[in-house]
């Protein structure tokens, strides 16, 4: 079978477009999934997809035609070549039309793609069966499940740039529930090895929940205290991350747009202190240095692929530093040139210490699990509803007394980031909402 980089060759030379993007991306998953403390399926699998992206230079305009496809042999990969350029002829003159990015062959061009597969497993499956036990023997019941990914993208273009990145993921859900299934409690964590996670630890948070949710409690609706574990608070910011493009904030559509007009960067939308950033350096949680984009949108544009990506702050001590353009979106808006990178990072100045120390200076709040089904009320304020899910707490005079029921929230994460009274040390969390499809944060 061709290698990508064979593919990539295969592509750009067969093109007859005046230039030629080739984004081709090659995975490697595994995942375990169990339930009533029984595995119950594993898996292994393997795909490629090829984007090609070909542009035709005329009178009124640079063309582009995008085409992405599942392509492993010479013959796909020419046959989807040819249907790029066919589209690229076919199409208007592209709005975002700019220079084909150059370069030459990064060091790693050569190497394979990144592999995973099933034996990953063998020590967590040996941890998770020990957790088994002991759910028998307390009846509980573990559902759960767990995946490492490595994705491995080549990008090459018709004027020398050749790169590459490899990325690897993993994250884990385990849900616990007794015998009765009267209540249920929720763990996750993300990381980049499956070898990073403790399956004890995690049983062990497990238990602790439902032990608090052997106490229950109705509490009307209304506005409380709230103490918001990471993985809650990784489900609003990447909210606010989605939607921080920097073209429609400019033209009024979003809650970084400025009633006066144009943007809110450089305007104060957050408690000095606050920092939220993206860096795909940052050790544990990196993410690819170079723009891959197989589509264009108002923070995107697949002219600038291969853009080199680094660490940005969209928020630094509280004021609003940057939003996500596109070299064509930037000289729109007036903004410098800012593309979104694949991790998020909030954090406060000072900040210290860990959820139970936020439960311990707590008189009275609700301490969350996680939230679920989130969506848009209102762009402008970036007002969002949703549900609380897998587990409610009360807490009171600093310890957590029991379980509550669950309620429908409505709140915006940038209001929120203007009025949080207390803040934990920043840790690796994993969105129950948004983890399948941002796992880097």
């Amino acid at each position: 079978m061709p290698t990508p980089q064979a593919l990539v060759d295969v592509a750009l030379e067969s093109t007859s477009a005046d230039q030629c993007i080739v984004v081709l991306t090659e995975s490697s998953t595994a995942n375990l999934r169990w339930a009533n403390n029984t595995l119950t399926t594993n898996g292994a699998m393997t795909g490629s997809h090829v984007t090609v992206i070909s542009v035709v230079d005329g009178t009124a305009g640079a063309a582009a035609g995008v085409l992405t496809r599942a392509a492993t042999t010479q013959s796909q990969v020419e046959a989807l070549v040819a249907a790029a350029d066919e589209a690229a002829r076919a199409a208007a003159p592209a709005d975002d039309a700019a220079d084909v990015v150059a370069g030459e062959p990064a060091p790693d061009w050569a190497a394979d793609p990144g592999h995973t597969s099933i034996e990953v497993f063998t020590d967590f499956a040996h941890d998770l069966g020990a957790a088994f036990g002991r759910a028998n023997s307390d009846a509980h019941l573990l559902y759960g499940y767990v995946e490492q990914d490595v994705s491995t993208t080549y990008l090459a273009t018709s004027r020398g740039l050749r790169l590459r990145h490899e990325q690897p993921t993993s994250h884990v859900g385990i849900t616990g529930k007794p015998a009765d299934l009267s209540t249920s409690a929720w763990v996750g964590q993300a990381a980049e090895d499956i070898s990073e996670f403790s399956v004890g630890d995690l049983d062990a948070e497990l238990v602790r929940r439902m032990g608090w949710a052997q106490r229950t409690i109705d509490l009307p609706a209304g506005r409380y205290d709230t103490i918001l574990p990471p993985t809650a608070v990784a489900d609003l910011a990447i909210y606010a991350y989605f939607v921080s493009s920097g073209r429609d904030a400019h033209e009024g559509q979003t809650v970084f747009s400025d009633p006066q007009g144009g943007t809110r960067v450089g305007q104060q939308v957050a408690k000095p202190g606050v920092r939220l950033h993206s860096d795909p350096h940052r050790p544990g949680l990196t993410a690819s240095p170079f723009l891959a984009a197989t589509s264009s949108d108002s923070t995107q544009s697949v002219f600038d692929n291969g853009l080199p990506l680094d660490a940005t702050d969209w928020i630094a001590d509280g004021r609003l530093q940057a939003l996500g353009t596109s070299r064509h979106t930037a000289q729109l808006t007036g903004l410098g040139l800012t593309p979104l990178v694949d991790n998020l990072l909030l954090g406060v100045d000072g900040a210290a210490g860990s959820v139970d120390d936020l439960v311990r200076s707590a008189d009275r709040a609700l301490l969350l699990t996680c939230l679920w089904y989130i969506r848009e009320v209102d762009p402008q304020t970036l007002l969002l509803t949703g549900l609380t899910r897998d587990g409610v707490y009360l807490v009171e005079g600093g310890e957590v007394v029991g379980a509550v029921n669950n309620f429908r929230f409505n709140e915006s994460p940038i209001d929120l980031l203007s009025r949080f009274s207390g803040a934990g040390e920043s840790v690796r969390s994993f969105s129950r909402e948004w983890g399948d499809y941002f796992p880097a944060r």
